[in-house]
C-alpha cells in the first residue's frame, strides 16, 4: 500500500483495536476474576468459572454441535442442488438469480427469525389461506429441536449456496467433456470429477455455516423458546445474569473454535476463489 493511502485505512485499525481485539482482551482477563458485576474496586482473582463447568453445559455444548452439523449437512445437499442447477442452466444472467438469494440477508435476522417462527404457530397466515378454501390444518413446531435446525439452515444456506456456486463457476468444463469422451457417465464425470473440484466451496460453505449455527443464540432464543440447552444461550443467560467470567470463558473457548475453522478455510482455500 502507498504510504500516503495507509491514512485512510487508520479509521479501520482503531474500529478494530476498540470493537474485537479490546473486548476479546477484556474477556479473557474476566475468566481469571470471582464474583458478579464488574465492580473493579471488589474485584478478586480466581478460576472459578472452570467450576461452573457442569453436565448441563456440556449437555449444551454436544446439541450445538449436533444441531449445527445436522444443520450443515442439509445446507451442503440443498446448497449443492440449487449451485448446481444454475450452474447446468441455460440462464445468462446468473448472477442476478444469485442476488434472490442474497437479498433476505439484507433485511435485520432478528425480523427474518421473527417471522419464520411464526409460520411455525399454529395459527398462521398459510394456515389461515388454506382454512378460507376448505383445507383446515394445523402446525406448531415452535419450541422443538426441528425449528430450532430448520431455522439454521433456512438463515444460513445462502452462505453454502455462494461459495459452492463459485467453486463450480470456475471449474474447466475440459475437464468434463474429456470425462465423457474417455467413456465415464453423466453421474460417474459429476462425483469423480465435478464433485472433487468444487470441494473448496464446499469447504468454505460449511465453516461459514458451521461456525454461526453453533455459536447463535438469537435462533434457538426465538424458535427454540429458550427450552433446548445451546451454548449460545447458555452464554447469553451468563452475562444477562451478571456472571461475566463463566460467560467469558464459554465465549473464548467459541471464538478459539472459530479462528480455528477460519484457519482452516484459508489452508484449504488460500486464494480465495470459492468466497470470490
Amino acid at each position: 500500500m502507498h504510504k500516503s493511502y495507509k491514512i485512510f485505512s487508520l479509521p479501520y485499525f482503531i474500529w478494530l483495536i476498540l470493537l474485537a481485539f479490546l473486548p476479546i482482551v477484556i474477556m479473557f482477563v474476566l475468566i481469571f476474576t470471582d464474583g458478579e458485576g464488574l465492580n473493579f474496586n471488589e474485584i478478586t482473582f480466581g478460576v472459578s468459572a472452570f467450576s461452573l463447568f457442569d453436565g448441563y453445559t456440556l449437555i449444551a455444548l454436544l446439541n450445538s454441535v449436533l444441531y449445527a452439523v445436522i444443520a450443515t449437512a442439509l445446507c451442503i445437499v440443498l446448497g449443492y442442488i440449487v449451485s448446481y442447477t444454475l450452474y447446468i442452466s441455460k440462464i445468462k444472467n446468473k448472477r442476478i438469480i444469485l442476488i434472490f438469494f442474497i437479498l433476505p440477508m439484507w433485511s435485520n435476522l432478528l425480523l427474518r427469525i421473527q417471522a419464520f417462527g411464526r409460520l411455525l404457530e399454529p395459527n398462521n397466515i398459510i394456515t389461515s389461506m388454506l382454512s378460507n378454501i376448505g383445507i383446515h390444518m394445523s402446525i406448531n413446531a415452535n419450541g422443538t429441536w426441528f425449528s430450532v435446525v430448520l431455522g439454521m439452515v433456512v438463515t444460513y444456506l445462502p452462505f453454502m449456496i455462494l461459495p459452492i456456486y463459485n467453486s463450480l463457476e470456475k471449474i474447466d468444463k475440459s475437464y468434463n467433456e474429456a470425462s465423457l469422451d474417455l467413456g465415464l457417465t453423466e453421474a460417474k464425470t459429476f462425483w469423480k470429477v465435478t464433485v472433487p473440484l468444487s470441494l473448496k466451496g464446499i469447504i468454505s460453505g460449511s465453516i461459514m455455516v458451521l461456525l454461526p449455527s453453533l455459536s447463535g443464540f438469537a435462533i434457538p432464543k426465538i424458535l427454540g423458546k429458550g427450552t433446548i440447552p445451546l451454548i449460545g444461550t447458555i452464554i447469553e443467560q451468563s452475562f444477562m445474569n451478571m456472571s461475566y467470567n463463566f460467560g467469558s470463558l464459554l465465549s473464548i473457548f467459541l471464538l478459539i473454535i472459530i479462528f480455528a475453522g477460519l484457519f482452516f478455510v484459508f489452508k484449504s482455500d488460500k486464494e480465495g476463489e470459492s468466497l470470490l
